[in-house]
């Protein structure tokens, strides 16, 4: 099992900021409360729910999960079974007579963890896309153990003096680059990770582990049980300047939740943010505002403002343990930037820019708010709402106009027609029920090599928001691509939250939703393109795995895609010129509230982690960061501090926010290298090295190194400055 799997899975609680009422999964109770149940037959159901979550997965390409069987009765028991297997595996590796080699220590750790492997498949479905009280309870008992459990692998001494002599031993020198990096990897998966502490000290860095683990998992369903309770339900009267596109999934949200003829906006991103944009109620804007930013904070029994100050105090003693000066330090010191006094620079160069342009943003919009509404201020809940209102003065481009040309499935066929473009790929619709889904939602196609027709996987897509459902976007991958023990092929997954079309009517997104679409689309391609040996070297060094699928959103404003995919959904006539000309016209508009908005989170993100935080109060050290950054007051955080899962539901992304804006300094470059490319964005040449050097090797190479391998240089921050069109400094 590889180390890096609890953090992954404690994250997918946010990330996985977790959650459908139709779904397979039976609750944990529905048959055991039965009276005329006997307990033998109580233990017999158990038993069989435990044996097919730890199975190894049937049917065809190379077998694919049960999700159409299996239940939640069995997931204590089978995560008990498989911690207990795993362990086993791990024992008989420290415990092996023989001498330490890349073979038997770090080729065989490889191995270990398949069957509890297969059960946090199914426990990231539940956790993510079908989450339920029955499951949070299971997650709030099983996350301490959990951490427990790799606490003793991380810290067995047997174990890693025997990774410390392969590391160490003549025998590296003799390997591949690829197996002298996963070699590496392990090592520093160990000693980053508190193997080299002894007595107390060891201890008291599981003890932490086993806190932290507690108070993700508590932070990430404290968000969850703000979504799901904040739900503004709206009369015909209150829906002033909406378009028909929001009434329609309002309504249809609303009957979901048992209050037809009503409209309801939820406490997501996907329904706040169109409804600041056009209603024309500026107090309802306000409460879906304060409803939405205050998720987490809001001094009842899901605030989550003492769990910040436990976990950033926690987290600071634990790397202290190992001799850091703070948090932010040992994250980073893996990572592309290395260092937080690096992250922050790149920051803090951006930031006077992005602040300069939200003055000149509202300045254009007060202008239009007071010719038009009489209001004397731009507060942060109108900030969306005259942005439109600019958006059509300057560029005479609506939104909602735009919107009529986005239909999911064709930017879906889009996505295909890219894929097939730069890597080869074809997608066939699996639709004969061989591969089992977990919600009716769901749809899956099998990935095909276009020319030789190889299999290379499959691809689930789960679109539609839902009730237990967390937030947001993601993907994820069900198996990973290797071939030490014979190629295995890979099942990605892609997950979002759009408002399913009622009536049979497609489903319309913005721009924004489009490339986030393309973007998660992305990962998904860098999973699928893997050409790696080892299971390890398919994870990703945060401020780098977020550049490809970053990159991949450049492919939406192309020309192919956007004569053939982008067709009215009444008339379907493609997009016309004009509207296209206005669209690449306006690219830069509003970046100074993109900018700065997420630029606030990654900041503060970064100080909370660079700071004694003895003591700390979470929101005054929020106000007193932005205060010292001259954060204009019409912006608040993307993602403020009390609903900040990527930093507290896990530590995927904590002191690592930033890694966005990083990847997107590589980005804006590499997408310089297409546009000046030959044939564009579709250059065979340039898209044959993108696949080679920055997609099918994952981690298998220094990030630094495989993007000089593409692009045959570092990559120029001043790139990324064009693309925001923010002022570039001359050498």
């Amino acid at each position: 099992m590889k180390k890096t799997l609890l953090s992954t899975l404690l994250l997918s609680c946010l990330l996985t900021a977790c959650n459908n009422e139709k779904i397979t999964v039976e609750n944990t109770s529905a048959k055991a409360d039965n009276p005329h149940i006997t307990e033998t037959e109580k233990a017999d159901e158990i038993a069989q729910a435990k044996a097919l979550l730890l199975a190894k997965w049937q049917g065809p390409y190379q077998g694919v999960p049960a999700f159409d069987k299996v239940t939640l009765k069995g997931l204590i028991p089978a995560i008990e079974e498989g911690m207990k297997i795993n362990l086993a595996e791990i024992e008989a590796i420290a415990h092996n007579p023989d001498s330490p080699t890349f073979e038997n220590t770090i080729v065989a750790m490889e191995s270990t963890g398949k069957d509890l492997g297969r059960v946090f498949t199914y426990w990231g479905i539940w956790s993510s896309n079908q989450s339920s009280p029955e499951f949070r309870e299971i997650q709030a008992e099983m996350a301490p153990r959990l951490s427990a459990f790799f606490s003793k692998i991380n810290q067995n001494e047997k174990l890693f003096s025997r990774v410390q002599a392969v590391y160490n031993s003549d025998e590296v020198k003799s390997l591949t680059s690829e197996q002298q990096r996963l070699v590496l990897l392990t090592y520093n998966g160990f000693a980053r990770n508190g193997a080299t502490l002894e007595g107390s000290a060891k201890k008291r860095y599981a003890q932490i582990n086993q806190r932290l683990a507690e108070l993700h998992t508590q932070f990430g369903n404290n968000v969850l049980a703000d979504e799901e309770s904040y739900v503004l339900f709206l009369s015909k009267e209150q829906l002033g300047g909406l378009t028909e596109s929001i009434i329609s999934a309002a309504g249809s949200a609303a009957e979901a939740r048992e209050h037809k003829g009503e409209y309801a906006i939820t406490n997501t991103r996907s329904s706040m943010d169109p409804f600041l944009t056009y209603s024309t109620e500026r107090e309802l804007r306000k409460k879906v505002w304060n409803s939405y930013y205050n998720r987490g904070n809001n001094g009842d029994e899901f605030d989550n403002n003492a769990i910040i100050a436990e976990i950033l105090q926690l987290r600071h003693e634990r790397v202290g343990l190992l001799g850091y000066q703070n948090y932010a330090s040992w994250r980073l010191e893996d990572r592309m930037a290395k260092s937080p006094e690096n992250a922050i620079k790149l920051m803090e160069g951006v930031w006077p820019a992005a602040i300069a342009r939200v003055d000149e943003e509202v300045a254009d919009m007060l202008a239009i708010g007071q010719a038009q509404d009489g209001i004397e201020k731009i507060e942060p809940w109108d900030y969306r709402f005259y942005a439109e209102k600019v958006r059509k003065a300057k560029y005479n481009l609506d939104s909602d106009e735009v919107k009529q040309y986005l239909q999911l499935n064709k930017l879906r066929e889009a996505m295909f027609y890219v894929a097939g473009r730069l890597f080869n790929y074809e997608f066939k619709e699996i639709t004969d029920g061989s591969v089992p889904v977990f919600n009716p939602d769901v749809r899956v196609w099998e990935v095909v090599d276009k020319t030789t027709k190889e299999h290379i996987g499959l691809w689930y897509l789960d679109p539609f928001a839902r009730k237990g459902k967390r937030s947001g976007a993601w993907a994820t991958t069900y198996r990973s691509y290797t071939t030490f023990e014979g190629s295995k092929n890979v099942l990605s997954s892609n997950n979002s939250n759009f408002s399913k079309g009622v009536n049979g009517q497609p489903t319309l997104i913005s721009w924004a939703d489009a490339e986030t679409y393309f973007h998660e689309f992305g990962h998904a391609l860098h999973f699928l393109s893997s050409k790696v040996t080892y299971p390890t070297l398919n994870g990703g060094v945060r401020d780098y795995t977020e550049f490809q699928s970053q990159l991949l959103e450049r492919w939406l404003a192309t020309d192919e895609v956007i004569n053939n995919y982008l067709v009215h959904y009444k008339t379907g006539k493609p997009m016309p010129a004009e509207l296209i000309a206005k669209i690449k016209k306006a690219a830069a508009f509003n970046q100074g509230f993109k900018t700065t908005e997420y630029l606030a989170s990654a900041l503060v993100d970064m100080k909370f982690h660079t700071v004694d935080p003895t003591g700390i109060n979470a929101q005054k050290f929020e106000r007193d960061t932005l205060a010292a950054l001259n954060m204009p007051e019409q912006v608040v955080m993307r993602h403020r501090s009390t609903h900040f899962g990527h930093v507290f539901s896990g530590e995927g992304y904590s002191s690592s926010y930033y890694g966005y804006m990083w990847a997107e300094v590589l980005t804006s470059d590499a997408a310089e290298a297409f546009a000046k490319a030959p044939d564009g964005f579709y250059d065979k040449d340039v898209a044959a090295k993108l696949v080679k050097h920055l997609f099918s090797v994952r981690n298998a190479v220094d990030p630094a190194d495989a993007y000089r391998a593409f692009r045959g240089r570092d990559a120029d921050v001043k790139a990324l400055m064009r693309d925001r069109g923010f002022p570039v400094t001359r050498d």
